[in-house]
C-alpha cells in the first residue's frame, strides 16, 4: 500500500467545532477546499471526536453520552447531525459526497470500546460463541479526559476479531484516514498494533494517525513507524504563541526521523476562524499575529509535519486563505528532504534559530530563519553555515518563499569565506527563502 509517501494536507473540524460538527458543516469545508485548497495540495476531511453523541455540546464532553451504537457496540454517526446516515448508512452516503470532490475522507476514533457497549454484553461475532463484549474489555483501562470508553483486553482474542470488525465498517465507509486518540500518553503499544493489524486486514488504504502527542518520546520510533503513519508529538495546539514556540524543541528533536509513511505530526493548525463552538474559547479568528502565522506554516513545513487546518475554511478571512495557498508551502512539504535544525543560539529576549531543508529532486536548498524575542532582528548568517562549505563555493541565487520574489541583490558570488546573507526579521517571526545554483 501506498500510505501517506507524503505529509497529509487537510482539514479537521475540531478547532472550530469541536464534539458537535455537523453534515452540512464537513460539506461546506469540504467544498471550499475542493474549489479554493486541492490545487495547491490539501487533499483530506476529517470529522472529528464524538460524532457518534447526539447530545454533543461545545466546551467538552457529555458524561455518560447516549452514544448511538449498532448491534456490534460499534459507533454510528449521529443522524441528528449526519441526516445521511439514517437508516444504518453510516459515513457512506457523506464519504461518497467528500470523494466525489475528489477528496480523502476520515473520521475520529478513542481507544478501546464503548462502556455502554460492555453493559450490553453484545455477542463479539466471529469469536467463540459464547464471547461477548464484556469479556474483551479492560474496564481499568480508561482515558483520563473522556469517559466514553474502557480500553480493550488484548490478551483476548475476541478483542482483535471485534476491532477488526469495526475497522472493517470504516473502510467499507469509504473512510480514507482513521485519527486514534488516546492512544500516546500513555503510549500503548498493544492498541497501536491492534489497529494496524485491522486496518490491514481491511483491505483498504487506510492512514493510521495517533494522539495526543504529551512528551512523546523518541524511543517509540519502532512501534510507530511500524504500525502508523502519522503521530502527534505534543498536546492539544491552540492559538497561543507559546503553544507555537515549544514546538520548536519538539520538531527539531523528530525531524531526522521523517521518512514516506511515517510522520511526526506537531497539531492542527489554529488558523482563521477558529472557537464557533470549539473545546477552548470563544468564536474568534485565530490570535496568533500574522507573523506568527507564517512562523508557524514554516516550521511545520520545513519539519514536514502533516498540515491539518483547524480553522472554519468558508468563514476564514482571505488573508488566511492566501496563506494556506501559497504555493511553497505545499511544494517544500511534498517535495524537500533532510529538513532540520542548523543553529540555536539565545539573543537578547529571544533566540536566533535556523533551519534549513534540500529539493529532493533540484539541487534548491531551503532556510528559515526565525526570531523569537521582540522587535525587528537584523540577522546575518555566513552562507556556508547555510548550505555546507562545500556548497558555499558556488553562486546562489535567494528568493523569498513567502512573497515569490528575489531579495534585493541577491546573488551571492562563489568561494568568497565572509559571504553572508542579512536578514530582518519581525518579532515571532520568520524569513523564509530558497538558495537556487546558477
Amino acid at each position: 500500500m501506498a500510505t501517506a509517501l507524503t505529509p497529509p494536507m487537510g482539514w479537521n473540524s475540531w478547532d472550530c467545532y469541536g464534539t458537535t460538527v455537523t453534515e452540512a458543516e464537513v460539506l461546506a469545508n469540504a467544498r471550499f477546499m475542493a474549489e479554493h485548497l486541492l490545487p495547491h495540495g490539501w487533499d483530506t476531511v476529517v470529522v472529528d471526536i464524538d460524532w457518534s453523541d447526539p447530545a454533543a455540546r461545545p466546551h467538552g464532553y457529555t458524561d455518560d453520552a447516549d452514544l448511538v451504537l449498532d448491534v456490534h457496540g460499534y459507533p454510528q454517526p449521529a443522524p441528528g447531525r449526519f441526516p445521511s446516515a439514517a437508516g444504518g448508512r453510516g459515513f457512506a452516503d457523506l464519504a461518497a459526497q467528500v470523494h466525489a470532490l475528489g477528496l480523502r475522507f476520515g473520521v475520529h476514533a478513542l481507544r478501546g470500546i464503548p462502556r455502554r457497549a460492555v453493559a450490553a454484553r453484545l455477542p463479539v461475532v466471529g469469536a467463540s460463541d459464547d464471547v461477548t463484549t464484556a469479556d474483551i474489555a479492560d474496564t481499568a483501562s480508561t482515558c483520563p479526559w473522556n469517559g466514553h470508553m474502557y480500553g480493550l483486553d488484548h490478551a483476548h482474542p475476541g478483542a482483535q476479531v471485534w476491532l477488526d470488525g469495526l475497522v472493517a465498517q470504516l473502510a467499507s465507509w469509504g473512510v480514507d484516514l482513521v485519527k486514534v486518540d488516546d492512544m500516546l500518553a500513555p503510549f500503548h503499544a498493544d492498541a497501536v498494533a491492534a489497529w494496524s493489524r485491522a486496518i490491514e486486514r481491511s483491505g483498504r488504504d487506510i492512514v493510521l494517525s495517533l494522539s495526543p502527542g504529551t512528551a512523546l518520546s523518541t524511543a517509540h520510533l519502532p512501534v510507530l513507524r511500524t504500525h502508523a503513519q502519522m503521530w502527534r508529538v505534543c498536546d492539544d495546539l491552540w492559538d497561543r504563541w507559546q503553544d507555537v514556540h515549544a514546538n520548536f524543541a519538539r520538531l527539531a528533536r523528530w525531524a531526522p526521523f521523517q521518512q514516506p509513511g511515517g510522520w511526526a505530526d506537531a497539531d492542527m493548525l489554529p488558523l482563521g476562524r477558529i472557537g464557533i463552538r470549539a473545546e477552548r474559547g470563544e468564536d474568534r479568528a485565530s490570535r496568533l499575529t500574522p507573523d506568527e502565522q507564517r512562523t508557524l506554516l514554516t516550521l511545520w513545513v520545513m519539519a514536514r509535519s502533516p498540515l491539518m487546518m483547524g480553522g472554519d475554511l468558508p468563514t476564514s478571512d482571505a488573508a488566511t486563505i492566501a496563506l494556506l495557498t501559497t504555493p511553497a508551502v505545499g511544494h517544500v512539504l511534498r517535495t524537500s528532504t533532510d529538513g532540520r535544525e542548523l543553529l540555536r543560539e539565545p539573543a537578547d529576549d529571544g533566540e536566533v534559530v535556523v533551519w534549513s531543508a534540500r529539493s529532493a529532486a533540484e539541487p534548491t536548498r531551503y532556510v528559515a530563519v526565525f526570531w523569537t524575542g521582540t522587535g525587528t532582528r537584523t540577522q546575518s548568517l555566513a552562507l556556508s553555515a547555510l548550505v555546507g562549505d562545500a556548497a558555499a563555493a558556488r553562486r546562489w541565487i535567494v528568493r523569498d518563499l513567502w512573497t515569490g520574489t528575489p531579495l534585493p541583490d541577491p546573488a551571492l558570488d562563489p568561494g568568497r569565506l565572509d559571504a553572508q546573507l542579512t536578514f530582518q526579521v519581525p518579532s515571532h517571526g520568520v524569513r523564509w527563502v530558497a538558495l537556487d545554483p546558477v
